[in-house]
């Protein structure tokens, strides 16, 4: 279990846990939490949560969460796996050692080659 404090419109970027499902519980505040499905669909499944609320993430589906109100939030997630793994998806994609050629992320992200050398700079 993870104890996550969230400042006001602080938010867990996308990622991913390889190794195991999450149970989020919000504890404190009001948080927007989703995920989305693998191919071909793509599909995003999210929800304001509000104290109390529980939402699951299932393994291997990048989730987030943004804290949506003006005070702080506090959430605790419960995850499957003792050693869940996390994938946190721009920091893996711009700031891998060494990097990822940049023309292939411009191609994979349709983006101009100079977008992509800046974003990778950003990540180092």
């Amino acid at each position: 279990m993870v104890r996550v404090d969230y400042a006001p419109y602080g938010v867990n970027n996308p990622h991913i846990h390889p190794r195991a499902a999450e149970i989020f519980t919000v504890v404190e505040g009001t948080l927007l939490a989703g995920f989305v499905t693998s191919n071909p669909e793509h599909r995003l499944f999210s929800k304001v949560l509000n104290k109390g609320d529980v939402f699951a993430f299932p393994q291997g589906l990048m989730h987030f969460q943004y804290n949506i109100g003006h005070t702080n939030a506090v959430a605790i997630a419960a995850l499957s796996s003792q050693s869940p793994g996390v994938i946190t998806i721009a920091n893996t994609t711009f700031g891998s050692n060494p990097p990822i050629n940049p023309d292939i992320l411009a191609k994979a992200f349709q983006l101009d080659k100079k977008v992509v050398q800046y974003l990778q700079v950003r990540f180092q």
